[in-house]
């Protein structure tokens, strides 16, 4: 009777240790400390001593011992277990668990790690992944000899409830390990494609854009840039951000042109749950989402005198409400700011706090119109063609010709009016050739008091500003010289066959046979 109530003793311990190792493997998110706790309730209720759990590293092959439940144990990960090596390596070869009576009578027996009790008996079972093992867990048992068999069929029970867990465990480490990569995989592209490599130009005032850029990127600097519509205002921002201490960061962006106050605010800041009709859940706002990053406020120009204020609060504190909240939140925020008005005038007119003003300017990077930067139309253009190709998938090419009607007109709109151009030309060129012709069907007007290319079959002078162009250059063609003789001649036609050593008659000849329409000045 004796015996049968030890034995329904231990059951009772059995099933009671099992429920809070599975307790245990279910609720803790850190795979060390719940295997260390596992051990414990091992040796608290069941009365195996001196765990140990080593898994498989799938690098090395080896097999390391992670956690260990034993006072003194020195570096876990520097004890390890090569298949087929000592009792332990020998169990994850085989896959059959091992009983050892006596640890002193075991000369297979290591005794690597140091701690084991060399009169007690030893347990070690397999860790199954599925089929194939993933580890080893090993205890020594404070038992009789005749219940080592039932001891080790425990310990199989509570090795595959930990084979369960260290499996997710694994599934989710390969799967957040992979997420990490793609993760520095797209910020390194987002970065290449968002850097200095985006702003083309190699004339005067570029150079000193460029300059600016990178002095400021290093630093927390509200930066303030400027411009005409169409400059390239958000490149700047985005060349800031990304090679800035902050480029790991959020950078979130708003339109401040695109919403009415209220909205606005609601974006900004963000809003509380029943705020107003409407708001069914709280939601955060931009600053709170670029907290640790940056936030790039595009047309900032635009705002009300009304919300100028709120503004104003959180770039000199640091600090907002939600709207319809009243618990003050605190971000780390950089702002960079972009407006294509002239917020000194706004000032002086009192529709911009000069308060604001000031807190906004702090770095201010003028961004010039293309008509300033004339010399960097062949390089835009080869660039924005290469950019157009990777969209439309395909390859795509610019004739030096088409460069210089490109370089001829003033353009108005800056480079998004260049890159629409292109755009247009791309799609009219069925072989991926963007030359002249192709960019008269495109549509080119002379917005700009510049040279005109319309959907007829005629090109008009340059503007008396647009670089004169050496009517000897090899790699003009014929219709170009002549059109470049008769601008530099003012459109007098005998002057114009001077320079090219022709008479009247052959210049009025080519002038009808190129389709030339001649420009009366």
């Amino acid at each position: 009777m004796t015996d049968d109530a030890d034995a329904c003793e231990m059951v009772k311990t059995d099933m009671e240790t099992l429920f809070k190792v599975s307790q245990v493997l279910s609720r803790s998110p850190n795979m060390r400390e719940t295997l260390q706790e596992v051990l414990s309730l091992l040796h608290e209720l069941d009365g195996f001593t001196n765990g140990m759990i080593s898994l498989l590293d799938h690098e090395s092959g080896d097999l390391i011992l992670r956690v260990a439940h034993k006072e003194g144990v020195a570096s876990l990960e520097s004890v390890s277990y090569r298949p087929g090596e000592g009792v332990v390596g020998e169990i994850i070869e085989t896959c059959v668990p091992v009983i050892v009576p006596k640890i002193a009578r075991e000369p297979k027996f290591l005794g690597r790690t140091g701690f084991y009790d060399s009169q007690l008996p030893f347990i070690g079972v397999p860790i199954f992944a599925g089929d194939a093992p993933m580890g080893v867990l090993a205890a020594q048992p404070i038992c009789e000899p005749a219940q080592l068999e039932g001891r080790a069929k425990f310990l199989e029970m509570i090795a595959n409830l930990i084979a369960q867990t260290v499996r997710l465990w694994m599934q989710l480490e390969s799967e957040t390990r992979e997420l990490k990569e793609q993760c520095n995989t797209l910020r390194r592209a987002v970065k290449h494609e968002h850097g200095f490599n985006n702003i083309v130009g190699r004339s005067g005032v570029m150079r000193k854009v460029f300059e600016q850029v990178r002095l400021v990127s290093a630093w927390n600097t509200t930066v303030l840039i400027r411009g005409e519509s169409g400059t390239g205002k958000e490149l700047v921002a985005n060349a800031i951000h990304y090679n800035s201490p902050r480029a790991n960061g959020p950078f979130i962006k708003l339109n401040c042109a695109a919403l009415p106050d209220n909205l606005l605010e609601s974006e900004l800041f963000g809003h509380e749950k029943g705020a107003f009709t409407g708001a069914n859940m709280q939601r955060k706002g931009r600053f709170e989402l670029a907290d640790g990053g940056t936030l790039f406020l595009d047309e900032i120009g635009e705002i009300s005198s009304t919300f100028q204020a709120k503004l104003l609060r959180i770039l000199q504190e640091g600090e907002f409400e939600r709207v319809g909240g009243s618990k003050t939140l605190n971000v780390d925020v950089r702002v960079i700011a972009a407006t294509n008005r002239d917020l000194e005038d706004e000032v002086e007119r009192g529709d911009f706090r000069e308060d604001l003003y000031y807190r906004l300017n702090v770095m201010p990077i003028n961004m010039p119109p293309l008509r300033e930067r004339a010399e960097d139309i062949p390089d835009l253009a080869r660039f924005l063609v290469s950019k157009i190709a990777k969209i439309q998938r395909r390859n795509l090419d610019i004739t030096d010709s088409a460069v210089r009607v490109l370089a001829r007109h003033a353009w108005p709109g800056n480079v998004r009016e260049l890159e629409n151009t292109l755009e247009r030309a791309a799609i009219m060129s069925e072989n991926g050739v963007i030359d002249r012709d192709v960019i008269a069907l495109s549509g080119l007007t002379d917005r700009g008091g510049g040279a005109m290319v319309s959907t007829t079959p005629a090109a008009f002078a340059a503007p008396a500003s647009s670089p004169k162009i050496d009517v000897n250059d090899p790699n003009l063609d014929e219709r170009e010289r002549v059109i470049a003789a008769l601008e530099e001649a003012g459109w007098v036609q005998a002057k114009a066959a001077r320079l090219l050593d022709m008479t009247p008659r052959q210049i009025a000849y080519r002038i009808q046979t190129l389709n030339i329409k001649v420009r009366q000045i």
